[in-house]
């Protein structure tokens, strides 16, 4: 997965808040990483499960939104999201990767996981987007 730099959009403001960042986005791809910081985590003092469903879901949305034009944005809602917890970390960071699976001219189909940087398997998901018009 490669990411080019000219598509490197301004972090929103979830984005900016939580602290993650796209880190890779090409075709049918996307990579969003997460650094393990203190205000993510639940009563257990581990990750709240929402924090990987947003990776997932953002990861996801990427993947299928991908035109290689940075003036040419493609935007997405999300209309389903199934998501699976499996572990959790042992490392520091969390790595969310994500593939379109399919789709047509106005829904696509996605799948992804999270993987902290041990490796570990954190949690698998898959999606519903729905394009948005330009």
């Amino acid at each position: 997965m490669s990411f080019d730099p000219d598509l490197n959009e301004e972090p929103y403001a979830l984005e900016a808040h939580l602290g993650y960042r796209l880190t890779a986005w090409s075709e049918g791809e996307a990579m969003v990483e997460q650094p393990l910081l203190p205000h993510l985590t639940n009563r257990q003092g581990l990750p709240h499960g929402g924090v990987h469903a947003t990776l997932l879901d953002t990861a996801m949305g990427y993947a299928g939104c991908y035109t290689g034009d940075a003036e040419v944005r493609q935007m997405a809602l999300t209309l389903s999201l199934n998501v699976n917890y499996l572990s959790r970390p042992k490392g520091t960071r969390l790595i969310a990767t994500a593939r379109k699976t399919g789709g047509g001219k106005s829904t696509f189909f996605a799948s992804g996981e999270v993987r902290d940087d041990l490796r570990e398997l954190i949690a698998t998901a898959t999606g519903v987007f729905r394009y948005r018009k330009r």
